[in-house]
């Protein structure tokens, strides 16, 4: 079975990032017919709040990413601790003492010598300093390359030679990111790990860490980051959070047609369901250049999807009395839901016409055929041929002071549909005003 997982840290509110990684894991394993994981990696308990926590989950059931399961690093010490005494023995963990101070040094010393800064490991046998807590290294197999294939970046080689031995234990026993993950990977029967290029090499020293556990190596994609509007990485886009999303009047499926196909050489196309994301998803169609992200484009994808959703999704977050008829006679023109409840005011509520001074014998002329008209087939064209043989007006010059009189607007939905939903009462009222 396929299983992928999302594995944010609580230590804030999910960004525009985030969601992307979260939702090719879900569209991926929905694909495939498995499983979507959630994993809390909150093994910073400083930094990690239960508040985030519950926005974490809060912002996924908002976007409809529901995950098949939970599991938190927190609860996992036990597993880790095993894992690494296992490790341990079988010499692929070894204590260090150095402090950051004499690790940068070492690191300038090898670049003003042209050589890239890997970590020296100690000789054996050598003095263990006093006073100091280790920490500890994952010992790199320097016998053969690292090599995998990547869903997204084609043959990846590293010569691990050319690699630090990583930390993954610092000298007060709090866990790195890089081992926890793969004892987790491992135990949860991740089959892919989908995530930012930004790991890379991250990924180049964990492949040896699922081999030295003696477990089955996951398929990797790492998908290029996100830059924003203005060609490089944004830090914008690194605070926006899905409530900044909701203030704004994006629906959650404008965000995940969006982030579907951004980096990708599929068109980006409005949809009304999750389906035919789940359905295209193929990493063979992302790109390796950054991705980029603009919230304009998302606006205008936002306002396409309302413009072709049906009645039935939204029914419930209409303004009360608000039926199928007015929602689809007003749909076409608005951006936002929020954009209804003025168009709603327009059809049902009272509004204050506008008529030019040199408009009003025109308007006056438009009540008295108005009141003569029979509402119940189609009164607009009924009203405005009226008025086009009474008065030789055409075009604009009978339109626009007819739809500025009835909706106070000068554009809006077609009058054909607005003016039945208006109704005679509150059109003559207009009107005659």
């Amino acid at each position: 079975m396929t299983i992928t997982r999302f594995a944010p840290s609580p230590t804030g509110t999910l960004h525009i990032g985030n969601v992307r990684t979260a939702l090719h894991n879900f569209l991926f394993a929905r694909r495939h017919g498995g499983r979507f994981m959630l994993r809390i990696d909150d093994t910073d308990l400083a930094r990690s709040k239960e508040e985030y926590v519950e926005g974490i989950r809060a912002d996924l059931a908002w976007l409809g990413l529901n995950p098949d399961g939970e599991v938190r690093q927190s609860a996992r010490f036990d597993l880790y601790d095993r894992e690494f005494e296992r490790l341990k023995a079988a010499g692929r963990v070894y204590a260090c003492y150095e402090t950051p101070e004499e690790l940068d040094l070492r690191r300038k010393i090898l670049a003003g010598r042209g050589l890239p800064p890997v970590y020296e490991r100690p000789p054996e046998g050598a003095p263990i300093p006093k006073d100091r807590q280790a920490h500890y290294r994952f010992k790199l197999d320097h016998t053969a390359p690292i090599g995998w294939y990547d869903l997204v970046r084609g043959e990846q080689k590293f010569d691990p030679k050319l690699l630090s031995d990583p930390v993954i234990r610092r000298g007060d026993g709090s866990w790195l990111y890089l081992l926890p993950s793969v004892i987790d990977d491992i135990d949860m029967a991740v089959t892919h790990v989908v995530r930012g290029e930004d790991h890379v090499t991250n990924t180049a020293t964990q492949v040896q860490m699922f081999q030295a556990l003696g477990a089955p190596v996951p398929v990797f994609a790492h998908e290029a980051l996100l830059t924003g509007a203005e060609g490089k990485l944004s830090k914008r886009i690194g605070s926006m959070g899905m409530t900044e999303f909701r203030k704004a009047g994006i629906e959650p499926i404008a965000i995940a047609a969006l982030l579907a196909k951004l980096g990708t050489s599929d068109p980006i196309e409005p949809v009304t369901s999750l389906a035919p994301l789940i359905e295209s998803i193929d990493f063979r169609h992302f790109g390796r250049a950054p991705a980029r992200f603009d919230d304009t484009e998302l606006a205008a994808l936002n306002a396409r999807i309302l413009h072709m959703t049906d009645y039935g999704a939204v029914a419930a977050r209409l303004p009360t009395g608000m039926g199928a008829e007015a929602w689809h006679a007003v749909r076409g023109n608005i951006t936002t839901l929020a954009d209804v409840a003025e168009w709603w005011t327009v059809i049902s509520g009272d509004i204050a016409p506008v008529v030019a001074e040199e408009d009003r014998a025109f308007i006056v002329q438009a009540a008295a055929a108005a009141e003569t008209l029979d509402w119940g087939d189609d009164p607009w064209h009924a009203l405005t041929a009226a008025l086009k043989a009474s008065t030789d007006r055409k075009g604009k010059a009978l339109f626009l002071p007819l739809r500025r009189a009835l909706t106070g607007h000068d554009h809006g939905p077609e009058m054909a549909a607005l003016l039945p939903l208006i109704g005679k009462g509150r059109a003559l009222a207009r009107l005659g005003r």
